[in-house]
């Protein structure tokens, strides 16, 4: 059998990844995993920056990657449940329970990050570097930092999230706009006697909802509650485009009241006590963006991707944002694997990833209103 001619082959791709919350790390161990070896990771805070996130739904398809990275379940998700019980609340009281199976496992933010960062070589993981900018050195993709520092590339993936760099650089048409509710979340060392699985309750008053589940040590839960974008400046400081999640020093007492009252007012005793009872609490505003055209652009002679959030942030419900960047993660090892076994031409494997990944991302993102206003929510 004829051994196939590489064809205009960079045996020594330059790789710079951007964003180090879970689809970045996960690229980057990809690409290691596929023998790429000028593999370079940028994250944005320093390494002493505290960084978190909520409950996050894992689909048999990213599990299936992170498993072939030799990262084990066991060591990301504790709770093996697949069960999502729905509640109707009448009264505060709730009614009939209806259950169905997630294909999938749920974990949280603070088990999988550090399961994916604490695998990257010291090497590869540079924190500290804000991107403010892109263009060109001799043709291939220069990136500027904050600090005054630079870095060149053939390649340069932006995994850096909703509020992406990356997005207003390549295409900076799509912007961000608010949905009209947010995302208020908690986590309580409280742990409710027998929580095992995911629990949604529905209020009989449309536009809210509240979703718990059990986590290490305690509870997570997250109260979506409809606000205006002058509500949502005063609960947390700023606008909703300009603060897309408020860290805990961005909660007020505006907020955390409006929160505690729709607790008591709507949601059964146990759920409003558990609310009640969170001191550190976050939240998010749910935000919608156009539907991405394309995923690749051509910079100079090198190139540049947008993946996971960067490219389409997607509304909670779909629980599709992380599967989303790690399932397009993986397309983009397999395609420039083959460009670095086979020669394959690099503008051609990142069209073909692009042909393959770009309708998941556009039908995520048109379900996530499809879903809210199935709930009254945003409305």
């Amino acid at each position: 059998m004829n051994t196939p001619t590489p064809n205009r082959l960079n045996p020594k791709l330059r790789i710079a990844v951007v964003g180090g919350s879970l689809t970045g790390p996960t690229t980057a161990l990809l690409l290691l995993h596929a023998g790429f070896d000028n593999v370079a990771l940028y994250e944005a805070v320093p390494a002493s920056a505290p960084l978190g996130g909520g409950l996050i739904g894992l689909e048999h398809s990213a599990l299936d990657v992170l498993d072939q990275l030799g990262v084990p379940q066991d060591e990301f998700v504790r709770y093996n449940s697949e069960a999502v019980v729905e509640f109707a609340v009448h009264e505060r009281r709730p009614g009939a329970e209806h259950r169905h199976l997630y294909a999938g496992r749920n974990t949280t933010w603070s088990l999988l990050h550090p399961a994916l960062t604490r695998r990257l070589p010291a090497e590869v993981l540079h924190t500290g570097k804000r991107v403010t900018g892109l263009d060109t050195d001799h043709g291939r993709p220069l990136l500027h930092f904050a600090d005054g520092d630079t870095a060149t590339a053939d390649l340069v993936v932006f995994a850096d999230g909703r509020a992406s760099t990356g997005r207003r650089l390549l295409d900076p048409h799509r912007q961000l706009h608010y949905a009209g509710y947010v995302a208020h979340r908690g986590q309580t060392d409280t742990i409710l006697p027998g929580l095992a699985d995911f629990l949604r309750f529905e209020p009989d008053r449309s536009g809210m909802q509240f979703n718990v589940a059990p986590v290490p040590g305690g509870t997570d839960w997250t109260f979506y509650l409809g606000a205006t974008a002058a509500q949502y400046t005063d609960f947390f400081g700023a606008a909703p485009t300009r603060r897309v999640f408020a860290l805990p020093q961005h909660v007020t007492g505006t907020a955390r009241a409006a929160v505690d009252d729709s607790a008591q007012r709507y949601l059964p005793d146990e759920q409003a006590a558990l609310v009640h009872t969170t001191g550190t609490r976050m939240a998010a505003a749910v935000m919608d963006i156009d539907p991405p055209t394309r995923m690749a652009w051509p910079v100079g002679d090198g190139h540049a991707v947008l993946i996971g959030d960067a490219l389409a942030p997607v509304r909670p419900h779909t629980a599709r944002g992380a599967n989303n960047g790690i399932e397009q993660a993986a397309g983009l090892a397999a395609a420039l694997t083959q460009h670095r076994k086979y020669g394959a031409d690099l503008a051609t494997a990142l069209h073909g990833w692009q042909h393959r990944h770009l309708p998941a991302a556009v039908a995520a993102v048109e379900l996530g209103p499809a879903l809210a206003r199935r709930h009254g929510l945003g409305a």
